[in-house]
């Protein structure tokens, strides 16, 4: 069985590429996608790569993972800071979770230092862009392999 992990990324996300490039880079949604697309088809894993801007479908697609999926990339966004709710249901999913910010949080605002999600992830990447997601990955297949052995 191929395991699938499921890559979600919160809000405004959609806007990547041509909102604030510096902090978030040049790539577009689609860029991420596909990258990650790759990286998953080069570890032997199934991909669900999604992003929303409401916080109720995300809930639902964490929901839905239970039983579904292997493992979780999240890139909450803004939520990270604010959602007691993101951080229950990822518990609620029990599957291991990476969570994973483009830019490095901890050289912007102080309000952007609290994570929700921190505390119950397996591992948190922050501040290396686009290979934050394919290092997650990477991590979580390894994982997977070491779990099934």
């Amino acid at each position: 069985m191929t395991p699938r992990i499921l890559v979600l990324n919160g809000p405004n996300l959609n806007l990547l590429g041509c909102r604030e490039p510096t902090q978030y880079g040049q790539q577009s949604l689609a860029d991420l996608a596909s990258l990650c697309a790759a990286s998953a088809r080069d570890l032997g894993l199934e991909l669900e790569f999604r992003q929303t801007n409401h916080e109720g479908e995300l809930l639902d697609w964490i929901h839905a993972a239970r039983g579904h999926c292997h493992g979780i990339v999240i890139n909450p966004a803004a939520w990270t800071h604010t959602s007691v709710a993101i951080r229950d249901a990822l518990v609620a999913a029990e599957l291991p979770v990476i969570e994973v910010h483009l830019s490095n949080v901890h050289k912007r605002e102080p309000f952007r230092h609290l994570s929700f999600v921190s505390g119950i992830a397996v591992g948190v990447i922050c501040g290396l862009g686009s290979q934050g997601y394919v290092m997650a990955l990477s991590y979580l297949r390894q994982a997977l392999k070491e779990q099934a052995a």
